[in-house]
């Protein structure tokens, strides 16, 4: 076992950079309802936006925090009561997340003799499977699934991390990937997504290694050059998803189509003519579109909507960069992102010593203004229609913003 002897004042960059991340989440959150928000400040299927980049950021904080606060309370009460302590708290903390996600009536009319015809079974697989499995019972849910190995090196660590995803991967194969956009569809990778979401948290327990191991100042450069390699591999495994790009000639026959044949282990058939491409140097039918840049036909107008239409001529697949799946590339991609952008607050916070104050509000006390945001968005969009203009909208946000704020 390998236990940190963490600083006793807090760091002022992971404070930052948590607040900044709830700032983050409060935004997209608020202004990914209206029709005139950015596209990237929305989620998407089918490529990784600026909203996309939230929530990994959550875990990679969490595995940071975990990792350097863990041994400390192991040393001070021993292990058996550390243990017992987390998982005390992990468990509250899902049960916190029973109440915050609120679960609508499953029927109409509403009434008993419905309940009992449903029988517990059925009146619980849908927010099983839909409502629940959001932010904070995804990371109590990760957070007990890396307990194990939480105080043990960083390659028994790393190995965990990558036992997780071939697990993910497998079971996505068997029957994950179908399950999961089978209605009632989940979202943020549903019920088995701790096993892609413990990429992050495990990469924010490494950063905490060499932060918290440096005598002096860590190796910021190695740190990026890794967030680089992590966000390369992740955009690299993305590039699968053009195996799946429809025929010019079949498009109109599969329109009504979403999912691919085969879509985590592609056919032989399938994978050749993706090589054939990748030999002949081919590139432009190879490499999937980058990070923030969404895929063709994305934003067609139909009868005066924004549609996407993508599915239409690339089938939805496991390599995509897709929050709702909680794909493999997405969350190697993400856990490089989080940890440049952790190096950025270091950079500002603990070596320049710039700290904004409205961040370090929200960083400290991120659970609270989690659990306030929606209460309070709701309440300040009851009186916001979708299809607000733009000056409407950002009004909103600032007093929705401010409203949480002195909460």
């Amino acid at each position: 076992m390998t236990d940190l002897n963490p600083p006793r004042q807090r760091l002022a960059s992971l404070d930052q950079f948590r607040g900044y991340t709830v700032a983050g989440m409060f935004l997209v959150n608020f202004i990914g309802y209206f029709a005139v928000a950015p596209f990237l400040c929305k989620h998407h299927l089918t490529f990784n936006s600026y909203a996309d980049t939230i929530m990994p950021q959550f875990f990679f904080a969490v595995g940071f925090s975990f990792r350097l606060s863990f041994g400390r309370r192991v040393h001070e009460q021993g292990t058996a009561k550390a243990y017992l302590h987390m998982i005390r708290r992990l468990l509250g903390l899902a049960l916190v997340s029973f109440v915050v996600y609120r679960v609508a009536h499953r029927a109409d009319p509403w009434q008993w003799d419905v309940l009992v015809e449903k029988g517990p079974i059925e009146a619980l697989y849908q927010p099983f499977k839909e409502d629940w499995f959001q932010t904070l019972l995804h990371i109590a849910v990760t957070s007990l699934w890396i307990l194990p190995v939480i105080r043990a090196g960083a390659m028994i660590r790393i190995l965990y991390m990558i036992a997780s995803v071939l697990l993910h991967i497998g079971l996505s194969y068997w029957f994950y990937f179908d399950w999961i956009h089978t209605p009632p569809t989940a979202i943020d990778g549903g019920p088995l997504g701790f096993l892609t979401w413990t990429i992050p948290t495990m990469v924010g327990t490494l950063a905490c290694d060499v932060v918290i191991g440096a005598e002096e100042r860590p190796p910021l450069v190695k740190m990026i050059a890794w967030a680089f390699v992590l966000m390369g591999l992740g955009y690299g495994m993305s590039c699968f998803t053009r195996i799946y790009d429809v025929p010019s000639d079949q498009v109109e026959a599969l329109s009504d189509v979403r999912e691919a044949e085969n879509p985590v282990i592609p056919s032989r058939e399938q994978f050749a003519r993706w090589k054939e491409n990748l030999t002949a140097g081919n590139w432009s039918e190879v490499l999937a579109e980058p990070p923030f840049v969404p895929p063709p036909h994305s934003r067609e107008v139909i009868n005066g909507n924004v549609t996407n239409e993508s599915y239409k001529f690339r089938k939805w697949n496991y390599w995509q960069m897709g929050q709702c799946i909680g794909a493999t590339s997405y969350q190697t991609f993400s856990a490089g992102f989080s940890l440049a952008v952790y190096v950025l607050f270091y950079i500002l916070a603990d070596m320049l010593n710039i700290r904004i104050g409205i961040f370090r509000t929200l960083g400290v006390n991120a659970l609270v203004g989690y659990v306030l945001h929606d209460m309070v968005g709701g309440s300040v969009k009851a009186f916001m229609p979708p299809d607000s203009p733009a000056w409407y909208m950002w009004a909103g946000f600032a007093l929705y913003f401010w409203i949480t704020w002195l909460f």
